[in-house]
């Protein structure tokens, strides 16, 4: 079997330089969409707060060798309740169902994998805040099924991404899971 080869440093900084500027695309998008369909309701700016959020978190994670994945995993929580909480106290328009939870899933789960392509070695260490995550990105599922959204374009791309997410993670990190579980278990 043919494994990935390690990105060197320079890689990893260009690949984070990349992610960066998509993100900040998504805001601008966020944003204009928020202001010609909703303008009366602030989404946009909850949504690209939680974008800063996690990119803070995800730069001082990489600079300091934190692992990122817990915080990740808690902020993707909070975030995702913030909004439900905001939602419903301005008249419950299901709005946070519909699109910051899954936004915020999806970007949760880009962090996760840029996490995964710039330290590949580590992701024995963060794997089971990736399955959680995985699970919690499951939400959008529940809330089409129980008809709570209105659109759910959005839930469905956010699922389709972690299950994709989870897939790639696992094939970028497989050598490094198999060398793990040979060690852990002495296979």
């Amino acid at each position: 079997m043919i494994y990935p080869q390690k990105i060197s440093a320079k890689k990893s900084d260009f690949i984070i330089k990349i992610s960066i500027f998509v993100s900040f695309l998504i805001a601008l998008i966020l944003l204009i969409i928020n202001k010609s369909v909703t303008p009366k309701i602030p989404w946009a700016a909850l949504a690209n707060s939680g974008i800063i959020y996690i990119w803070v978190t995800v730069l001082y994670a990489i600079n300091k060798n934190v692992n990122i994945a817990g915080h990740v995993l808690v902020q993707t929580i909070a975030i995702s309740l913030l909004t439900v909480y905001i939602d419903y106290r301005i008249g419950f328009k299901a709005w946070s169902l519909a699109i910051a939870i899954p936004i915020v899933i999806i970007i949760a789960n880009l962090t996760m994998l840029i996490l995964t392509i710039v330290s590949h070695r580590k992701y024995i260490r963060y794997a089971i805040y990736q399955l959680i995550i995985v699970l919690f990105s499951m939400l959008p599922v529940i809330f089409i099924s129980k008809k709570l959204v209105t659109d759910p374009t959005l839930g469905e791309i956010a699922t389709i991404i972690s299950i994709f997410n989870l897939l790639l993670t696992l094939l970028i990190s497989a050598k490094d899971v198999k060398e793990a579980i040979v060690r852990k278990f002495h296979l």
